[in-house]
């Protein structure tokens, strides 16, 4: 995993809701921050150590950006250790068909009894929240973020991963271009992401 630089953006806006992520035939790669004991030892061996624990929701973020904003660059605590994953898309695209929005959306959900229940049944739920710029600025479009509970989250950590690249020392090297006033140098080094190809009907009911 070391591709870091990013394609130019199209000139065309960006719909509001699209997933756009860093990937290849196979695999696609999502960014989590963890404490220095649990990132630095899943980067070392590509699995998360025994203390992960499978019984909690774990989020997963496709945008490298929308991460850097989560965890202030690396900076924040418990969030130390910045985790490139990259997971095979078949189980993403999984995680997103028997995923429930996070919020009652009542043209999709019904009443808010049966929203509830889709939510608690669900072994994974999307939250769409603003993308971010290298200032952390809101954008008018979304990023995905996607989190994993039972059945989902033992999946994703005991069969989906491929690999786990610690992106700590990038995450630094950006922001400290950042804050240099660099932003070219900055955007330069960023990951590429791509518009997910993924069908309408995947994310037809995730769309708020």
């Amino acid at each position: 995993m070391n591709d870091h630089f990013r394609e130019p953006r199209s000139a065309e806006p960006e719909p509001k809701f699209r997933i756009r992520a860093r990937y290849t035939d196979a695999t696609v790669t999502v960014y989590q921050a963890y404490r220095p004991e649990t990132g630095r030892p899943a980067a070392r061996t590509g699995r998360f150590p025994s203390s992960w624990k499978r019984d909690r929701m774990t989020w997963i973020k496709p945008s490298f950006l929308w991460m850097m904003y989560r965890c202030g660059w690396g900076t924040k605590e418990g969030q130390e250790t910045v985790l490139a994953v990259e997971i095979e898309r078949a189980g993403f695209e999984w995680a997103l068909r028997h995923a429930c929005l996070s919020h009652h959306v009542p043209d999709l959900h019904g009443d808010q009894a049966s929203w509830k229940r889709q939510l608690r049944e669900a072994p994974a739920r999307v939250q769409w929240d603003p993308e971010r710029d290298l200032h952390h600025n809101a954008l008018p479009h979304r990023s995905l973020q996607l989190g994993l509970a039972g059945e989902a989250a033992a999946r994703y950590a005991d069969e989906w991963i491929v690999g786990i690249e610690d992106v700590t020392p990038l995450a630094t090297e950006v922001h400290a271009l950042v804050r240099s006033g660099e932003p070219e140098r900055a955007s330069g080094l960023l990951p590429v992401e791509r518009p997910y190809p993924i069908g309408d009907q995947v994310l037809a009911h995730l769309r708020a």
